[in-house]
């Protein structure tokens, strides 16, 4: 298949930056000083982002393209309310935060606009110094898809609306007509949008954002179990020996109860996001080319290309109700309920013939737990390897976008190797992640990929920018530093 992209005159010069995760500051709880600690201001990585700004436009032969990646902003760890909250709020909403209503999508970006002076401040010189941004929109700031959310972040970037300067692509972007640019969640089915392009659905009669499986796992049962970072996997991916020196060391005294905020948030999740899943999207059939147009204008290719990079999304883990209570363990729980149920009624039914102590219960509850082990020694853990770029996947996207890169985030991995006839790069990321809630040792880096153009094309290159650090470094560095190193003053 002939590519459709064509390589654009003057191939700029582009940086790739995905996964910050800027949201409000996380104050220090009374009595909870590591409750969702990674969020404090002092961790903050906007100086260092500023820094990164500062020597990419010294060092510049001419314009440079910015390109944020996807989960930007984050959206879902958002749990403050308005003073004057409009409406009644519920329950959910009391304890894990607003959805995803236009009004609270506005209200949340303008938090995090007010919380990160330093990084907007940052933008809007790089900006005005003719440079360009194009924001890819990922899971974690999937609310960026309403219109008055994009405005509210031109005014704050001072954007007089010319969509050369700052650009929102809705799902991808071509950028020189080399590289594919996309976040990777549409790759991901615990992440994936059902609906890219129309992402609108109504609840309750009035209009939100359809969020994938993901965002609504985080936003419905990892705000409420704030001693794990939800995006530090090896914070709360641990053998049962380390979950439970774990939870007497942070938890014992503060949350005595995780079992039932984990059993109570899952079962919320899991019905929240089969109800929104299948809900039909909100869609005027009288302006389906126009929006596909739009957002293949937005993504720097042609509508074409849009509808057949779409059908190589993968469907959202929702398509299989059974999977998704696996991955939030729904499903043992059950099952453990079930054995105690039965092994309550066994005790009744022994006790009835033959008057026994109700200690005899345990008993039989050691004896019908062999079949719970058996069964959660099967269950295969979430593959938590970097599986977004299939040979098959990357050979589509050759064909069909004529391009020759491929750069994702969204995994927090930072990697580069060949795939099929395509070069990929997963950026990484730059949110703070720590090995413990106290947030001690970091784990991971800053990196970021950067494209100049060369005889012969423009090649990928990963790299770090330490913290603290004036100027980049080549990718690998070492992966673990001590937080004093991370730390921001405020």
């Amino acid at each position: 298949m002939e590519a459709e992209v064509q390589p654009e005159p003057g191939v700029p010069e582009t940086v790739i930056v995905s996964d910050m995760h800027l949201a409000d500051a996380e104050p220090v709880a009374k009595g909870r000083p590591y409750w969702r600690a990674y969020k404090q201001a002092r961790f903050f990585i906007d100086d260092d982002f500023a820094r990164l700004l500062a020597h990419a436009d010294a060092e510049a032969e001419g314009p440079i393209e910015l390109i944020l990646n996807g989960d930007i902003f984050d959206f879902d760890s958002i749990t403050r309310l308005p003073e004057h909250f409009e409406g009644p709020a519920s329950w959910i909403v009391r304890l894990r935060g607003l959805p995803s209503e236009e009004w609270m999508s506005l209200f949340k970006i303008d938090l995090i606009i007010e919380e990160h002076p330093v990084w907007f401040e940052a933008m809007r010189g790089f900006i005005e110094k003719g440079h360009r941004a194009v924001f890819v929109i990922g899971n974690h700031d999937a609310e960026l898809h309403w219109p008055s959310v994009q405005e509210r972040l031109r005014d704050a970037l001072h954007d007089d609306g010319d969509e050369h300067r700052v650009t929102f692509a809705t799902a991808f972007y071509i950028s020189g007509g080399d590289t594919y640019v996309s976040h990777g969640h549409l790759y991901d089915p615990l992440c994936s949008e059902k609906s890219p392009i129309d992402p609108l659905i109504l609840v309750h009669g009035r209009p939100r954002i359809r969020l994938p499986f993901g965002d609504m796992a985080m936003r419905y049962m990892l705000n409420g179990m704030g001693y794990f970072n939800p995006h530090a996997t090896a914070n709360y991916v641990m053998s049962a020996r380390d979950y439970a020196r774990f939870f007497f060391r942070f938890m014992a005294r503060t949350q005595p109860f995780l079992i039932w905020t984990w059993f109570w948030s899952a079962l919320t999740t899991l019905i929240l996001s089969l109800r929104d899943f299948w809900q039909p999207e909100m869609r005027d059939p009288m302006l389906v080319e126009e929006k596909t147009e739009s957002v293949a204008r937005r993504s720097n290719t042609t509508a074409a290309v849009v509808r057949r990079v779409m059908a190589l999304t993968v469907p959202s883990a929702c398509t299989d109700p059974v999977q998704v209570a696996r991955v939030l363990w729904l499903d043992r729980g059950l099952f453990f309920l079930g054995i105690l149920y039965l092994a309550w009624q066994v005790l009744l039914t022994v006790n009835f013939v033959w008057p026994i102590s109700p200690w005899w219960g345990f008993l039989f509850l050691l004896l019908l737990f062999p079949p719970f082990l058996l069964y959660s020694f099967r269950v295969s853990p979430p593959d938590t390897e970097d599986t977004l770029l299939t040979e098959q996947r990357a050979l589509m996207l050759h064909n069909i976008t004529g391009t020759k890169n491929v750069v994702f985030g969204h995994t927090h991995g930072p990697l580069a190797r060949t795939v099929g006839p395509m070069t990929y790069v997963n950026g990484g990321f730059w949110s703070p992640a720590f090995k413990e809630p106290s947030c001690e040792t970091r784990l991971g880096t800053q990196t970021f990929v950067r494209l100049r153009p060369r005889p012969g094309g423009r090649r990928p290159e990963l790299l770090e920018w330490p913290p603290g650090g004036e100027a980049p470094r080549p990718y690998p560095a070492p992966v673990t530093t001590p937080a004093s190193e991370l730390a921001t003053t405020t």
